[in-house]
């Protein structure tokens, strides 16, 4: 009896690693998806883009500070202002070279709208927070980024230096969770620049590098049937490609 249940505690235990740990609660992220102050456009988006899955994985709580790299428009930044609350706070951040993509779409899904979101502009390698700010970063559809040059106006930042901020700006037993469209196995960083695609194992490589301990994975938006050598804007994979979702711990 005794070994029957210390194997199912050794299950459980394995279960919950391979999750990532504790995730968003359930009935919180039911709730920020079905606002009715949510935009109709980022509800045409959810069968996609699987936010209930990945909001769960992340494991965001109310009263948390979260950085939350290259917000873009913000589809991620609505649903996280709703679940740190009023006594929490979400950093939208996105480097300055993507207003002309981005338009008035800040302004428009934060002014007015979510006092307890600040928008903030730099480059990836200088973020804007203090040493040990936040219980959550996230960078989702961007690590690739690092590898692309927008308009000719050059690095969106180092990569090492980015990484090293990362670091810097989360608490002690904070996490980092990361999304971005997969490249093959084995491709070299460029594709990030090219593709906008990025090994997994590159990032991986380069979050334990900065300090942070791999802490689980998630396959809920991975397409073994993509095609790896297809720019993600290709219709033939837009919206569908292959992305993988990490999750990483900085040491207590």
């Amino acid at each position: 009896m005794r070994l029957r249940i210390l194997a199912a505690f050794a299950a459980a235990l394995s279960l919950l690693t391979a999750c990532g740990g504790q995730g968003s609660d359930e009935g919180a992220v039911s709730a920020a998806l079905a606002d009715p102050a949510r935009p109709e456009a980022d509800k045409a988006d959810d069968e996609l883009r699987k936010p209930a899955n990945v909001l769960s994985f992340i494991g965001v709580e109310p009263g948390m500070t979260l950085f939350e790299m290259e917000a873009g428009a913000g589809y991620y930044t609505e649903l996280f202002s709703k679940l740190v609350g009023p006594d929490g706070e979400v950093v939208m951040q996105n480097p300055q070279a993507f207003d002309t993509f981005l338009g008035d779409a800040v302004p428009e899904r934060v002014d007015g709208r979510l006092g307890n979101v600040r928008v903030s502009k730099t480059n990836f390698d200088n973020l804007d927070a203090e040493n040990g700010a936040a219980d959550i970063v996230t960078w989702i559809l961007g690590p690739h980024e690092l590898y692309y040059e927008p308009n000719g106006a050059g690095s969106l930042g180092s990569v090492e230096a980015t990484y090293a901020e990362i670091f810097r700006i989360l608490k002690p037993g904070g996490v980092f969770v990361v999304l971005d469209h997969a490249a093959a196995t084995g491709s070299p960083a460029s594709t990030g620049g090219t593709t906008h695609r990025i090994d997994p194992a590159i990032v991986k490589q380069l979050a334990t590098d900065a300090g942070l301990i791999f802490a689980g994975e998630s396959d809920v938006l991975r397409n073994p049937d993509d095609n790896y050598a297809t720019g993600v804007f290709d219709p033939s994979v837009r919206r569908k490609t292959d992305r993988f979702l990490f999750k990483f711990k900085k040491p207590e």
